[in-house]
């Protein structure tokens, strides 16, 4: 017997966003006594206590802000600088080391200006 799963929708969440859902599980999950929290899920809201920085709106409004340059790509590389928030060139070049191109100087500098703003 083989079992298909398909991919019905997808959507790239920072780690903020993914914080204010787990807490809204988190607490249906609580006020139902005979529900417990798994284990997978007490360590996804453990790791999401513990990394995100902003909160969810904040968080948005850098993917948004970063979307508009051009250098950034797509809203996987948004997503990830958001959730990093790199404070120099060598932090955010290894948000880069798997793409097929280097940003130069002053490109990693534009971007790292944007994400100063909401460090």
């Amino acid at each position: 017997m083989t079992i298909f799963k398909e991919t019905v929708d997808e959507e790239f969440l920072t780690i903020s966003e993914t914080r204010e859902l787990l807490a809204d599980v988190e607490a249906e999950r609580a006020a139902d006594e005979e529900r417990e929290l798994r284990y997978e899920l007490a360590r996804a809201v453990e790791h999401v206590n513990r990394f995100a920085v902003l909160d969810a709106a904040e968080s948005r409004e850098l993917v948004d802000e970063l979307l508009e340059l051009e250098q950034v790509g797509g809203i996987a590389t948004a997503v990830k600088i958001a959730d990093l928030l790199p404070r120099n060139r060598d932090e955010l070049r290894a948000v880069f080391a798997q793409e097929r191109y280097a940003l130069s100087g002053d490109e990693l500098d534009e971007l790292l200006n944007v994400v100063a703003k909401y460090a």
